[in-house]
């Protein structure tokens, strides 16, 4: 399938799940927790958190700490938990209503209580990644890191014609590609992907662990090579299987503990 033609599909299932809406009140309780369990523990695993999914989910639904983990750890859980929570507040505002701070917030949660000089606020030293084929990939001068952002920021609030899935892959990639902080860029190109799928009615997706290497292969292809689609086919497969995820549990009335 082309990818017009997988969006398409999307289109029809998001059709078949407004046709459901409004959910009720168990069936969202239950679907929040499980996308910010799921959410949480995928996307601080991807920058290197060893909590399990079981852990994750002990600690954000029965707040108790897990031994052997460093306070970090633990903040890097419960922040982005904050964040998920801070963003679906943000997903009542249209694109064009967001502020710079908006963003900036969402960062700040995620660094709050582990790198408060870090937090919300632009890096000042050189960033840069190895390649596959180990080579390096120097990201954005300290120095242009403003100009980069003002570009990226005019783009994310004005109003765009694309399909809203290629729109938040968009949002996500050109966020990391400028890298406009010293830690914690992954994890708030993956909400801000996700503000924008939420803000457009579609349900937020999770990028798995288990996935890693293609998804950062499929970001480093788009960088270096101009290859959009392998991006794009991955937040399409993703959208997918969290509407179908939401369609199986209503019409299973699946509650989600």
């Amino acid at each position: 399938m082309s990818i017009n033609e997988r969006l398409e599909y999307i289109d029809k299932l998001k059709k078949e799940l407004d046709g459901h809406r409004p959910l009720s009140r168990e069936l969202e309780i239950g679907l929040k927790q499980l996308f910010d369990v799921d959410f949480t523990y995928n996307s601080t695993a991807i920058e290197g958190n060893t909590f399990s999914f079981q852990e994750t989910k002990i600690l954000l639904l029965e707040g108790i700490t897990i031994g052997g983990k460093s306070m970090r750890e633990h903040l890097e859980i419960i922040n982005h938990k904050e964040a998920i929570d801070y963003i679906e507040e943000l997903s009542y505002k249209k694109a064009e209503e967001l502020r710079r701070t908006d963003i900036f917030n969402i960062h700040a949660i995620i660094l709050q209580g582990i790198d408060p000089k870090n937090a919300g606020k632009y890096r000042d030293v050189p960033v840069y990644v190895n390649l596959r084929d180990g080579t390096k990939h120097i990201f954005c001068d300290p120095l242009k890191i403003t100009d980069e952002m003002d570009m990226f920021f005019d783009w994310l609030f004005s109003p765009k014609k694309e399909h809203p899935v290629i729109i938040a892959a968009e949002a996500h990639t050109r966020f990391v590609s400028i890298h406009p902080f010293a830690d914690g860029n992954g994890r708030t190109a993956r909400l801000i992907m996700n503000l924008i799928l939420i803000q457009n009615g579609y349900t937020p997706v999770v990028i798995q662990n288990k996935e890693r290497i293609n998804y950062l292969d499929a970001i480093e292809s788009w960088q270096q090579d101009n290859n959009k689609e392998r991006f794009y086919e991955i937040i399409i497969q993703r959208e997918k299987e969290s509407l179908e995820k939401y369609l199986e549990t209503i019409k299973k009335k699946v509650i989600w503990k």
